[in-house]
């Protein structure tokens, strides 16, 4: 199993999400898992120019690493969607990065991989931007095993307690075994054929002005 991890923290790789994230793709390595981080700097993938290009021919015009990275999660099984609570949200080099995926939410582009979510804060309210990567990962096509989170105002130093880690750890390893048992949650099947459904309708009304993803649809989805 390939697994990418995309950590959205302006630290990088020195950062406290970053650090976290790292927990969990270790649990998913000591389940056979490969693994490989993306860090989302601000400058790798831009703002979203709203241009509709994508839609109309698969690939984002701007000069930058987005396609890039598309390509790393759409070649992987697994993705570890990790970033720190700003605001009740999450980081804008990660919202960038979701808003960019325009394209592959009315595809679905990601369907049949699973994934995960990682958040951090400095004082917590970190399960809604959890649940909130985790609808992002349905609305692409990808089933959410759980989440793990942690309030750095409460850690003393740079190590996680125990507790954490281990639920870190856990979930690497959940990761990987929902996708060697191919697991399906009920909740998270109905909630993407749902959207999958919202997106038919939305693909037979702009199917004039979005070619690309009306094509698509017809060869992936049998849609008429």
């Amino acid at each position: 199993m390939k697994i990418i991890g995309l950590v959205g923290s302006p630290h990088g790789p020195k950062g406290s999400t970053a650090r976290l994230t790292r927990l969990v793709l270790e649990g998913a390595e000591s389940r056979g898992a490969q693994t490989e981080t993306v860090y989302l700097t601000g400058k790798n993938v831009l703002l979203c120019k709203a241009c509709d290009t994508c839609h109309k021919k698969g690939k984002c015009p701007q000069d930058d690493e987005f396609e890039k990275i598309k390509d790393k999660i759409l070649n992987a099984d697994g993705v570890v969607i990790a970033s720190p609570n700003y605001i009740f949200n999450v980081s804008a080099q990660m919202k960038a990065f979701m808003d960019r995926c325009c394209g592959v939410i009315h595809c679905l582009s990601f369907e049949g991989k699973y994934g995960a979510s990682v958040v951090t804060s400095g004082g917590g309210d970190e399960k809604a931007v959890a649940d909130y990567l985790n609808y992002f990962l349905i609305v692409t096509g990808i089933k959410p095993v759980g989440s793990v989170w942690a309030t750095m105002g409460n850690i003393t130093g740079e190590t996680y307690p125990e507790d954490i880690r281990k639920a870190a750890f856990d979930l690497g390893e959940k990761l990987v075994l929902s996708w060697k048992d191919k697991v399906k949650d009920s909740d998270v099947e109905k909630r993407i054929d749902n959207f999958k459904e919202r997106m038919r309708s939305l693909m037979l009304w702009r199917k004039q002005e979005w070619p690309y993803e009306y094509r698509y649809w017809k060869d992936h989805r049998g849609l008429e």
